[in-house]
């Protein structure tokens, strides 16, 4: 079982989307950034009628005479930061400013994000079958507070984070379908109670953003709803997914691990081998986006660093590049085919 390989497919749809290039909280595409699978408070949602849902679905197919599984959702939470600067002659005052400058460094407003996992493991699918496993999971309501001190070492701002509740509950649950075969549904509902009239800005902040499934099998396989064998394809055809899609990864041909996506992938999906890192943007076009961050002016890149850990990470991997190691983000050709002649 190679769980790793598997999280690193799964990091990418974590975070993509997170932060676009240019790499600035100021870029209009950083102050309206948008995710695969946000999962809104369910009732907020419903009364939108934007189209957005606080609910995921997905089902999928496991071989064995008597497997267990175990289930992680993954999404991330936003946390609000806002940048107090302090009111002169008035201790532990500050007024909230868009940004704040400290001895050369930028601190900025921002939506950090949280990773947050729900597990539940070692469920057999026979006791599943009989009664569904009901996972329950909340975060509170939460601020906290970091000084910002000069270089003499006295107070002149804060970062103020602002974490809202939230509250989810995942039903796994299993269907014997044959002596050897059954059916896998996990649910995940987003119930954060929030007042109809809310912002979308407030909604996200109690949303699971870019929420996913990950499937492990332990004594069974699970079977591909790409390519189904022929005895599976009806069975295959039934499973119901919404908002999520199931697929195999791994190595090639393992089948213990399952990634129900918001992102519709192949089964075996791979991250490129040349990619070095992170830039959450897109197609990932990584030679291109190295590029054009090199081009950056000094100021643009004191922005991009004071955005948060992230940002400054691309910005520092991007700037010690070799030459060899630019080169490599070219990319390669993986595979020749013969042109069938007319």
């Amino acid at each position: 079982m190679n769980l790793e390989l598997a999280k690193k497919i799964a990091d990418a749809v974590l975070y993509e989307g997170y932060i676009l290039y240019p790499y600035r909280a100021s870029a209009i595409k950083n102050r309206q950034r948008f995710n695969f699978g946000v999962l809104m408070p369910g009732a907020w949602a419903a009364h939108q009628q934007s189209g957005e849902t606080g609910r995921l679905q997905t089902e999928s197919l496991i071989e064995g005479e008597s497997p267990r599984i175990d289930v992680r959702v993954r999404f991330l939470q936003l946390i609000s930061r806002e940048v107090g600067r302090a009111c002169p002659g008035e201790s532990e005052k500050y007024e909230i400013v868009p940004q704040f400058e400290v001895d050369g460094a930028i601190h900025q407003c921002w939506e950090e994000a949280v990773e947050r996992e729900i597990v539940a493991t070692d469920l057999g699918l026979s006791k599943l079958s009989a009664a569904p496993k009901v996972v329950r999971w909340s975060s509170p309501t939460e601020e906290t507070s970091e000084v910002l001190r000069n270089a003499e070492g006295h107070i002149v701002g804060a970062l103020v984070r602002h974490q809202r509740a939230i509250n989810a509950v995942v039903t796994i649950g299993a269907q014997a379908l044959n002596t050897r075969l059954w059916k896998i549904h996990v649910e995940v509902h987003n119930f954060t109670l929030l007042a109809n009239d809310a912002s979308r800005s407030e909604a996200q902040q109690s949303a699971l953003a870019s929420a996913h499934v990950l499937l492990a099998a332990h004594s069974g396989q699970f079977v591909s709803l790409l390519e189904p064998p022929d005895e599976f394809a009806s069975f295959a055809a039934d499973c119901k997914n919404v908002g999520a899609w199931p697929v195999l990864v791994g190595g090639a041909g393992e089948r213990d691990l399952m990634l129900a996506s918001p992102i519709i992938l192949y089964d075996y999906p791979q991250v490129a081998p040349e990619s070095d890192g992170d830039y959450f943007d897109g197609t990932e076009m990584d030679e291109m986006l190295a590029l054009r961050v090199m081009t950056l002016t000094d100021e643009e890149k004191r922005a991009m660093r004071g955005v948060d850990r992230r940002a400054r990470e691309i910005l520092e991997r991007t700037e010690i590049l070799s030459q060899s190691s630019l080169m490599h983000l070219h990319g390669t050709i993986r595979e020749l085919k013969e042109v069938p002649r007319s």
